[in-house]
This record gives structure tokens, C-alpha cells and sequence, in this order.
């Protein structure tokens, strides 16, 4: 399966990262810069940099170790780096937690400082988060039956983290106005167990 986030981004002078992480043949593909934290900011085409920080570096891939606080992750082009977790590094996993979370296995994508040792100091890790081009083929109380492209997705909808977006308006917990057959943006965090999304919002008529 591969999921890809439409690049409408291509204006002169802007100063952005574009990655793409093939995960188990889920692609992944974001924008971002040492800025936000929210899960928006790893698709951000207008980075707001910290003047104080001479330089930023990405690191996407599949984590494939834990030691400690290093990450060990294998990039989408048979690169390798380590990532290094600190108090200070902000966490997102379908909604913000901490670096418990994280396990072998999952999709990263993260936003730091290089360090001398060749680590990466991460201050924000996004973890299995997608941004899909969707259409809503069935709904139920718990999960919504989306496709995106030749793919069937289900997604499934989180107590008291699921929000809606209609027509570019507020975020809201009322999910009564979807209907089959719209299409719709989807930001979410990927289950590697079974090519499943967690939806954070879900945006229609946008």
C-alpha cells in the first residue's frame, strides 16, 4: 500500500524539508522545519525557524532498535541514523504522549539538532503520522471505511481525539455530517499491525 500526501508547495525562496518514508510499503511524505510540534508542523510549507539554532536536520525511516534513548532508524533509501530522546523532545503518536510509546516497528518521522557524536537530538518525533487524500465509502460508530486511491483504509474513530473540519470551519467532535461518497483529507497515525489509521481529523469539503 503506498499513502502520499499531495505537494502543492512550490513557491520560490521557501525554505522546507520533503521526505518520503517507505514503511512496509506505506510512503509517507511531509514538509517540515524546526518550528511547530503539533501534528500539522510535520507538513508545514511555511517553517517558522529559530534564529538561535544554526541548523536543523530530519531523519525518516523505520525505527528498527531502541537502546536507551537512541532510536535506531533504517531511512527509506538505505540510509541509518540515531535518533537521541530527550526530557525536552516533544512526542506525537496520533496525540501527544511520550517516548514509552514509541516501538520497534513503527514509521518515524523527527526534527532535531546533529550532535557531535552523530546522533540527532530530536526536539519533535512524529510517529506513523500520514495526511491522506481520501473518499468515505462507509461509516460506522467506530470506524469510517475510506479509499484512497486502488486502497481500502479503515480508520478508526478515537474517543475524545477524532475531530471534524466541514467546509474549512472549527474543528469539532460532531461527526453526524459525513456522508458516503465525500471526499476527504485525513491526518492520522498508521497502525504498522494492520495498515490501519488512527484519524485524528478528518476535513471535508475543504
Amino acid at each position: 500500500m503506498t499513502y502520499r500526501q499531495n505537494d502543492d508547495h512550490r513557491g520560490p525562496g521557501r525554505r522546507r524539508f520533503l521526505t518520503t518514508a517507505a514503511l512496509s510499503g506505506v510512503t509517507i511524505v511531509g514538509a517540515t522545519a524546526l518550528g511547530g510540534i503539533d501534528a500539522d508542523a510535520a507538513f508545514a510549507s511555511e517553517p517558522s525557524l529559530d534564529p538561535a539554532i544554526p541548523e536543523s536536520s530530519f531523519v525518516e525511516g523505520r525505527i528498527t532498535g531502541i537502546t536507551g534513548s537512541v532510536l535506531q532508524v533504517a531511512g527509506s533509501y538505505g540510509d541509518h541514523a540515531r535518533v537521541r530522546m530527550t526530557n525536552a523532545t516533544s512526542v506525537w503518536k496520533a496525540r501527544p504522549t511520550t517516548a514509552a510509546e514509541i516501538e520497534i516497528g513503527d514509521g518515524l518521522y523527527a526534527r532535531g539538532v546533529p550532535m557531535p557524536d552523530g546522533t540527532v537530538a530530536a526536539d519533535a518525533v512524529w510517529v506513523n503520522i500520514v495526511n491522506l487524500d481520501t473518499r468515505i465509502r462507509g461509516i460506522a460508530k467506530s470506524r469510517l471505511h475510506l479509499s484512497h486511491g486502488r486502497h481500502e483504509i479503515v480508520g478508526h474513530v478515537l474517543p475524545d481525539t477524532t475531530n471534524a473540519s466541514y467546509a474549512g470551519r472549527a474543528l469539532t467532535s460532531d461527526l453526524s455530517r459525513l456522508r458516503i461518497g465525500q471526499s476527504a483529507q485525513v491526518l492520522g497515525a498508521w497502525r504498522p499491525a494492520d495498515d490501519s489509521v488512527d484519524i485524528v481529523r478528518i476535513s471535508v469539503g475543504h
